[in-house]
C-alpha cells in the first residue's frame, strides 16, 4: 500500500479553478476519483508513472488536467471552468505501475486511497 495525502480543495465560484495535489511516492499509476453526496465514487482522471499516458472521464476532458512531478512525488489535478456539479470529495488513488499500455479507471483497480479533499463550487 502507498500512503497518499491530498490537498488543495476548497470553495470556489462557478467558472473558477482549483489545483489539487496528491503526495505519493513510488512507481505508481495514479488516479483521481470523486464522490458527490448520495452518489457512487466515479473516475475523473489517471496518469502513468512516466506521465506519458493520461486518461480522462469524458465529462472532464478539456476542463481537467492530470499531471505529475516525480521529483516532488506529487500528482496534480488542475480543474478549470468548475461547475456546481463538480462539487464532491476528490480522492487520489494509486496502484503499482508495471508498464505496458494498460489503463485503469475502475475503483477496484486501485489498492491505495487518500483521505479525500472537499471541493465546493458555488453558483
Amino acid at each position: 500500500q502507498v500512503h497518499l495525502v491530498e490537498s488543495g480543495g476548497g470553495l470556489v465560484q462557478a467558472g473558477g479553478s482549483l489545483r489539487l495535489s496528491c503526495a505519493a511516492s513510488g512507481r505508481i499509476y495514479a488516479g483521481w476519483f470523486r464522490q458527490a453526496p448520495g452518489k457512487e465514487r466515479e473516475f475523473v482522471a489517471a496518469i502513468s508513472w512516466s506521465g506519458g499516458r493520461t486518461y480522462y472521464a469524458d465529462s472532464m476532458k478539456g476542463r481537467f488536467t492530470i499531471s505529475r512531478d516525480n521529483a516532488l512525488n506529487t500528482v496534480y489535478l488542475q480543474m478549470n471552468s468548475l461547475k456546481p456539479e463538480d462539487r464532491a470529495v476528490y480522492y487520489c488513488a494509486a496502484r503499482p505501475d508495471s508498464g505496458g499500455s494498460y489503463y485503469y479507471t475502475g475503483v477496484t483497480d486501485f489498492g491505495s486511497w487518500g483521505q479525500g479533499t472537499q471541493v465546493t463550487v458555488s453558483s
